[in-house]
């Protein structure tokens, strides 16, 4: 199980770096939410992935069979908090665009005057 979102862990996290590095401020605000969700998908596979597991232990349960509930906390305040941020972005994106006309890098720097 681990292996499958390893490598979509190294997808996300290639084509984040990827759109990073482009001269678009919307390329670069995807690049960033494809971070975020590799990050989210480190953090979630370094807390053990369980099939079928459940997340809080009970008295006939084993140690070695339960998902980590804090994990799941962490990664669910981190979507949300990653929404909004996306959301913000967003919006900011869209107004710079609307002032200024592009959406490239390059004609921003050269507002400072």
């Amino acid at each position: 199980m681990e292996i499958p979102i390893s490598i979509a862990i190294g997808v996300l996290a290639g084509g984040g770096l990827f759109l990073l590095l482009q001269r678009s401020i919307i390329k670069v605000v995807i690049g960033l939410l494809l971070m975020s969700h590799a990050a989210n998908l480190t953090i979630f596979t370094v807390g053990r992935l369980r099939k079928g597991a459940v997340p809080v232990i009970e008295e006939g349960v084993q140690a070695q069979s339960f998902a980590d509930p804090l994990i799941q906390a962490l990664i669910l305040t981190a979507i949300v908090i990653g929404f909004g941020l996306a959301a913000f972005l967003l919006i900011l994106t869209f107004q710079t665009h609307r002032e200024v006309g592009s959406d490239d890098l390059d004609d921003l720097r050269n507002l400072r005057g």
